[in-house]
């Protein structure tokens, strides 16, 4: 992890460690890199952005950065990130960049790009980037007809809801959910991918973004709404996006949660049957719920686990040649159909096995168990304060202590954020009880360090 790109691009408070210089220096650096990295010299770069007031002004920067260097400009506007990723590869760019802070408030943003494939770019290409950036290297400005130009494409996400909608064969009919879009960028694209679906019965909510109330009580990190609607309306299903929308949890019938865990498990089942699941193998993180490791072990399969985040996962998942991984917080890959957690892709696949299984969303998922979770966030001044509390032995010896204690019925996870300055403690037990006990035991010893 380099100093500015953490481990999902650069992230920050807007104008607080965020700001319209930085943008602009990313927007040259990159120019300069891809231009040598595709031996071109007018790369052509896609950027698509979330609903967070700060996005323009990210967006602006990043484009006299872009054009400053020579590098032309494929503007997307309001879109989810993984439609970035899917029109960089289908209209052909050299890069594709995302202005978006995902699930977090919305006085955060941040700056993600992707490869020409469609992969989020390579460490080698961040740390040039970061170099040229840090280093203070000065970049020959273009002038003249040399300077980037700026191509509208707004139009092209209709293409992407294309590609959504073909990735499943079922209409839905008789179907009710309510689709809750976090007021970011699934409102500019759910409300149209669901009439593709004439059959279905798709109410939509938190589709109205005023620039600061994206994830403001509402998305897939914050269910209370969604799980209200669901039991006033009677409906079979909730959905809910992140800011971005890379994410997808559910809430049932019975106004519970369905994390990306059970979604993973409902849809491996299925390809497994269809003899599609590769290796037999899912793909998860240390996050993934200890019900997840019992639903693989039960119905043989292999869960392979890796660091958090939903880069680790496709890298796995590649180098395996493995089709569906995620996290339990909701990103969820499906290799066939895309480069990146895809939220309104992954709310598909899973209606389409909802509505073949013709059974209530609380029983299809229930093979997959939840076992109690305790997460504790805990506030960080700073990276080297971080390193010093993951390198103390006392604390390692608390997590030891604990894991005795569980008896081998429960996991212990303490563990950095890569995009915020805070510690996660997280413990899985019998009973919630249990599990707030442990954590809060080993929550103490981290304060005290």
């Amino acid at each position: 992890m380099g100093k500015l790109f953490g481990t999902d691009g650069i992230r920050g408070v807007v104008n607080a460690g965020l700001d319209a210089t930085l943008a602009y220096q990313v927007g040259l650096a990159a120019a300069v890199v891809m231009a040598e990295d595709k031996h071109k010299s007018r790369p052509l770069v896609a950027i698509g952005k979330d609903t967070r007031v700060s996005s323009d002004l990210l967006e602006c920067a990043l484009i006299a950065g872009l054009c400053s260097a020579g590098a032309d400009v494929l503007r997307l506007g309001v879109v989810p990130t993984p439609a970035v990723a899917w029109l960089t590869v289908e209209s052909a760019c050299d890069a594709g960049i995302v202005i978006s802070a995902s699930h977090n408030p919305f006085e955060h943003n941040g700056i993600k790009v992707f490869n020409s494939q469609g992969y989020k770019l390579p460490d080698a290409l961040e740390n040039e980037i970061e170099e040229i950036i840090l280093s203070g290297r000065e970049i020959p400005l273009k002038t003249g007809g040399d300077l980037g130009r700026v191509r509208p494409g707004e139009a092209l996400t209709e293409r992407y809801i294309d590609h959504l909608a073909a990735s499943v064969e079922d209409d839905f009919a008789g179907l009710r959910v309510v689709v809750d879009c976090a007021n970011g960028a699934a409102s500019a694209t759910a409300p149209r991918l669901f009439a593709r679906f004439p059959k279905l019965h798709a109410d939509i909510i938190h589709a109205s973004p005023d620039g600061v109330n994206i994830n403001n009580g509402c998305g897939s990190t914050h269910l209370g709404s969604l799980k209200e609607a669901v039991l006033a309306g009677g409906y079979d299903l909730g959905l809910a996006y992140d800011g971005d929308a890379d994410r997808f949890l559910a809430v049932d019938e019975r106004g519970e949660e369905i994390d990306g865990d059970q979604v993973m498990a409902a849809c491996a089942r299925v390809l497994q049957a269809e003899g599609a699941l590769n290796g037999n193998t899912m793909v998860g993180t240390v996050m993934s719920n200890l019900g997840l490791h019992l639903f693989a072990k039960e119905n043989g399969m292999e869960l392979l686990c890796t660091p958090v985040g939903d880069r680790n996962v496709l890298e796995k998942m590649l180098e395996g040649d493995f089709v569906i991984g995620g996290e339990q917080s909701g990103h969820t890959i499906f290799r066939k159909y895309a480069t990146t957690g895809d939220g309104q892709l992954t709310s598909l696949q899973f209606l389409q096995v909802l509505h073949r299984a013709g059974c209530p969303a609380s029983e299809l998922v229930s093979g997959c168990k939840r076992y109690p979770q305790v997460l504790i966030n805990l506030p960080v001044e700073s990276k080297e304060k971080k390193e010093a509390i993951m390198a103390a032995p006392a604390l390692w010896e608390a997590v030891s202590a604990q894991e005795a204690a569980l008896a081998g019925k429960g996991r212990v996870l303490v563990r950095p954020s890569g995009t915020e300055a805070l510690l996660r403690v997280m413990v899985e037990a019998s009973s919630q009880e249990e599990a707030m006990a442990s954590a809060e035991s080993l929550a103490d010893v981290i304060k005290n360090l």
